[in-house]
């Protein structure tokens, strides 16, 4: 008998239908928990704002826009709110939903607290954001604004994210939930503990600064360890979806336990050496060269495995006859969108050599691979809250708008980062905005150009994103209705 492959055998079962009765069968029963749903509102009305507010971050670049405004803090804050909502709050907001997809045991006052203490963050982060001439300061990573209020806010967010992390982590999961493959499951407890690593590092790190930094090099120092870190928790939450968009497509699972166990250890073990680089003091070399080869090293490979596993996957399943269904092709289609982005990320990444647009091109296409593949979630757990609910399911219009707004927030994200890279090929700098922005060559200017379309096209997809989901939000606390008023989702 051959050995097993990364590839389950659920593949080889020559009766689709079944196997589509039992995926049916689980997910009829299942339900997104309270929980779930309102991590993932807070993510969604993070967008709504950061999706308005990157109008006028976009904007702030155009060649012919950026001369007539000429008050580049005003571009800065904005950058500064849009950035923490869309890379921060709308990341581990919808993280924490995905860890919430399965009940977990404890009172229900005790898993509420961190939801409060993120929602108030999130409020006080806003707040801060509107107080007259407080200082942007575009950090790397966590940009922030020199407001007391602002940094509560931010602080006050995370602690509720990591308490609910940690609960997560630490309570087995309950009844019900919203059943996602095993290998995803690992993932995202992968993603999990990433997180709690973040955490210490930055208490390490924090620790670790002298007295008497402006405000600017607080913040650097202060967020770049975390930063790192939390890139290997985005890239460990992406995978997990990957997974999960690959089950949902074929029916399979893609890897086996020891395969996945050994992929995340790979890339969540050494982010956990991230803590003791600051053992020098937070300003050492240690710290800031250390974090950048641990990102440059630790992550890519995880990435590279699940992508070849995934298509190597994907190619006998078209093979076995497994029924083919909306929700089915938004997943490969979500799939698709997002390893595209992630291995032009890597691609980029590659070609830094100094600080110029190069470098948000380079995490633009790579944190655009952690939105896309969230977004394609985010349209499972609304197919999710239905079933649970016993509520008609999407129509195949629906699920044609989702695979249509994925494909089209994919190229606009792929575009607006070569933009970027075409700019920063022509040596143009970064974190410059209206007048203090310079482009002085034709390819300077043809970059900012291709940036500007490729932002309006990804902002476009961005708010039909939000439309989609918006209109299922809507229903998502109604009480379910019985299994025995639902006759027609029953199987024999």
């Amino acid at each position: 008998m051959s050995s097993p492959s990364l590839l389950t055998p659920q593949l080889a079962v020559p009766v689709p239908l079944v196997a589509a009765r039992l995926t049916a069968r689980e997910h009829a029963t299942a339900t997104v928990s309270a929980d779930a749903r309102r991590w993932c509102a807070l993510a969604f009305a993070s967008l709504v704002i950061a999706g308005l507010l990157s109008l006028a971050v976009v904007i702030g670049r155009l060649p012919i826009l950026s001369r007539i405004i000429d008050d580049p803090l005003f571009f800065k804050r904005c950058l500064v709110v849009h950035v923490d909502l869309a890379l921060v709050v709308w990341f581990y907001a919808f993280l924490a939903g995905l860890l919430a997809l399965r009940n977990h045991a404890g009172p229900a006052p005790v898993r509420t607290v961190g939801f409060i203490l993120a929602v108030g963050g999130v409020g006080a982060m806003l707040a801060g954001g509107l107080v007259r001439g407080a200082q942007p300061i575009l950090a790397n990573y966590v940009p922030v604004i020199d407001t007391p209020l602002f940094g509560l806010g931010l602080a006050a967010f995370f602690v509720g994210t990591l308490w609910h992390v940690v609960h997560a982590l630490a309570t087995p999961a309950g009844g019900g939930g919203l059943v996602l493959p095993p290998d995803a499951t690992l993932g995202l407890r992968a993603a999990a503990v990433t997180i709690v690593i973040a955490a210490a590092t930055w208490v390490s790190a924090r620790a670790g600064l002298p007295v008497g930094l402006d405000v600017h090099t607080r913040a650097e120092f202060l967020a770049w360890g975390p930063g790192h870190v939390l890139q290997a928790a985005n890239a460990a939450a992406m995978l997990a979806v990957w997974l999960w968009l690959l089950e949902r497509s074929t029916g399979a699972t893609v890897l086996s336990r020891r395969v996945t166990i050994a992929i995340f250890a790979a890339l969540v073990l050494p982010q956990a050496i991230m803590p003791l680089l600051t053992a020098r003091g937070t300003m050492d070399t240690l710290y800031h060269t250390g974090a950048t080869q641990l990102m440059r090293w630790a992550i890519f490979p995880a990435i590279l495995a699940v992508f070849v596993a995934g298509v190597a996957h994907l190619r006998p399943a078209r093979r076995a006859g497994f029924p083919v269904t909306g929700s089915s092709r938004m997943a490969r289609t979500g799939f698709a969108a997002s390893a595209t982005l992630a291995l032009l990320g890597l691609g980029l990444g590659a070609c830094i050599r100094s600080s110029t647009t190069l470098v948000p091109a380079h995490y633009h296409a790579s944190l655009g691979a952690v939105t896309v593949a969230f977004m394609t979630a985010a349209y499972l757990v609304c197919e999710g809250v239905r079933r649970g609910q016993f509520r008609p399911l999407p129509a195949d219009s629906w699920w044609r708008a989702a695979r249509r707004q994925l494909a089209l927030f994919g190229v606009g994200q792929t575009v607006f980062a070569l933009g970027f890279a075409i700019g920063g090929a022509y040596g143009l700098g970064r974190k410059t905005y209206a007048a203090e922005q310079h482009a002085r060559s034709a390819g300077e200017v043809t970059g900012l150009i291709v940036m500007g379309v490729g932002g309006l096209v990804a902002v476009i997809a961005g708010l039909w994103f939000l439309f989609l989901v918006l209109r299922e939000l809507r229903g998502w606390w109604r009480s379910p209705t019985p299994a025995a008023s639902a006759p027609a989702l029953s199987l024999p």
